[in-house]
């Protein structure tokens, strides 16, 4: 099974979470992203109808595939921010 990892990240002046280089828009609250990631990650793991999809690879080249429905990755999201303590600088 394939597996996609939604990371948690300071981006664009707020935080995004961020999936194979791609980030999403840019939130203003760290706790705004962790909630967009996990809807985002939720929504990557429902299936739906089986189809042929088309989609263009960073050469310009188009690719077409056949996508089973059913057949989708586990998603997670990642968390490494470590917010500051109460009372402590950062």
């Amino acid at each position: 099974m394939t597996k996609v990892c939604y990371e948690i990240v300071e981006h664009d002046g707020g935080w995004a979470y961020r999936m194979n280089g791609a980030y999403s828009e840019a939130f203003p609250t760290h706790s705004d992203a962790v909630q967009a990631a996990k809807i985002a990650a939720a929504e990557q793991q429902v299936g739906g109808e089986d189809e042929e999809i088309s989609y263009q690879d960073e050469r310009g080249r188009w690719h077409e595939e056949f996508s089973q429905g059913g057949d989708r990755p586990e998603a997670e999201v990642v968390d490494t921010y470590a917010q500051p303590q109460a009372g402590t600088p950062g």
